[in-house]
């Protein structure tokens, strides 16, 4: 082994140092306090919204749909991409800590990378995430890019565009994502400055200096001067620090009487949390600055997070990942589903599902899926308000009272209103019935009991008319008129 071989990077080093060679060099702040983004997690507030934006990214399902003909979309679980990025993206990582990593790599850098592994068929099998520092990309003169990527061990690997899956942050140049805390180095490295300097204030008992000794005598020279000088501090300081302090010759000690206050040092920190969690766009709640939060604002600001904070960086994850890692001819749609984030409290959530289960538009064994039951047989039609009908069914009711017997008296207007009521209820019964059976292709005995609820009519004149009904071919539109004439002609 060579002498510079001794301060190679090793695969074996874990400690504080062994990133040190692939850490890029950061410029020093005017505050004096050189920001680099593992530098700035020294700040809690910075790692409090790291922590935040990647836990919640990576606590999102991600569901596959594939579009049908009719417009509406169903789940995808047996395609690769599922089993890449919800069952296990690469050996070393389950799904969550994989998503967590690159996030906490896009809110500090603006990039994160992964290496792309493939089988022979082209599906990709892995992707093992790299980290930002050790990336570099490399422009060609062709107009395309490659990557150059360094090992821990220090040794250069080149890889072309399709062998690197590049998610990037806000960009400039549509090639790099900008990093956060390099464009906020100033008001990170103030914070940085303030947090240095309130951890010597109290290594100093609190006190900004030692303060001053009036002698009212004179020194030899300037070395005995000095030698009393450094007498003292070795007295008051270590482990002799807070003892009791002996002074001759008619010494006085004076102690400084500047404060914290005085130089606005509480104020200052205080900004900096605020400072920092809108740099992340994080409502400062999340990271527990209450100074200006109440229950309503605090409500509105957690929705805020969810509409303006992570809806977009979830639109940027989709949007990678679809035009990325999906194959041509792959008619897939990847999205994060937000139900979670979304759920509010009990009573909210029920006020939800009863008005989609009573508008028709949500059926009960939705809302029992949505709250993690089982579905139940018979839950799966949608409701319909008795006092509305569709246009088709009011139709209908009307040539159905069109056919009545022209024979019978007219009726009183409040019989008139009482039998359109009972026309719509029974369309609306007879529409539903008559889709269910002729999907079924037949009436079971179970039905004929329920048809006969539905329509209020005996349970014999059911019986009649299900015997009729059997043998024959059960259009719908034909079942609609003869269960509206069930209805209204019991």
């Amino acid at each position: 082994m060579s002498f510079f071989d001794r301060f190679r990077a090793s695969s074996d080093d874990r400690s504080s140092w062994g990133d040190f060679w692939f850490e890029p060099v950061s410029a020093r702040t005017s505050s004096g306090v050189r920001v680099t983004p593992d530098a700035s997690l020294r700040l809690s507030a910075v790692y409090a919204c790291v922590r935040i934006l990647s836990e919640t990214m990576a606590s999102l399902p991600i569901v596959l749909y594939r579009k049908r003909v009719d417009g509406g979309k169903d789940r995808v679980t047996d395609h690769w991409l599922h089993t890449l990025l919800c069952r296990r993206p690469n050996r070393y990582q389950n799904p969550f800590e994989w998503r967590e990593m690159l996030q906490g790599h896009l809110a500090l850098r603006g990039n994160a990378y992964c290496q792309i592994i493939t089988n022979p068929r082209g599906e990709i099998v892995e992707l093992v995430p790299i980290h930002p520092d050790r990336v570099r990309m490399e422009l060609l003169r062709s107009g395309e890019f490659r990557y150059r990527v360094t090992d821990r061990f220090g040794d250069e690997l080149v890889l072309p565009r399709g062998d690197i899956w590049h998610l990037k942050g806000l960009s400039s140049d549509g090639l790099m994502g900008m990093s956060p805390i390099e464009l906020a180095r100033e008001s990170l490295g103030m914070a940085l400055a303030a947090q240095d300097y309130g951890a010597r204030f109290f290594a100093n008992d609190a006190k900004p200096t030692g303060g001053w000794i009036e002698f009212p005598g004179s020194f030899k020279d300037a070395e005995a001067k000095k030698v009393f000088r450094e007498s003292y501090q070795a007295a008051q300081s270590g482990a002799n620090r807070g003892k009791v302090l002996v002074l001759e010759n008619g010494m006085k000690f004076h102690e400084v009487g500047v404060t914290n206050k005085d130089a606005q040092f509480l104020e200052l920190r205080k900004f900096q949390i605020t400072d920092i969690a809108r740099l992340f766009r994080v409502p400062p709640h999340m990271i527990a600055d209450l100074d200006r939060a109440t229950f309503s604002n605090i409500e509105q600001q957690s929705l805020e997070f969810v509409m303006h904070t992570m809806t977009p960086w979830a639109e940027r994850w989709e949007a990678s990942i679809g035009a990325e890692l999906l194959l041509d001819g792959d008619e897939l749609e990847v999205e994060f589903d937000f139900a979670n984030l979304m759920r509010g409290d009990a009573a909210s959530r029920s006020a939800y599902y009863q008005s989609g289960i009573q508008n028709g538009w949500l059926t009960r064994n939705e809302a029992r899926v949505a709250e993690n039951l089982n579905p139940l047989d018979g839950l799966d039609e949608p409701l319909r308000p008795l006092n509305m009908v569709e246009e088709g069914d009011a139709e209908s009711a009307e040539m159905s009272d069109e056919t009545s017997d022209p024979t019978t008296e007219t009726p009183s207007p409040a019989q008139d209103g009482a039998r359109t009521r009972l026309q719509a209820v029974v369309a609306s019964a007879a529409d539903r019935w008559a889709r269910r059976i002729s999907r079924s292709g037949a009436i079971d005995d179970k039905e004929i009991g329920l048809i006969a609820e539905a329509l209020a009519v005996p349970l014999a004149a059911a019986e009649s008319w299900a015997a009729k009904q059997n043998g024959q071919v059960l259009a719908e539109a034909d079942l609609r008129v003869s269960l509206i004439q069930l209805g209204m002609n019991p």
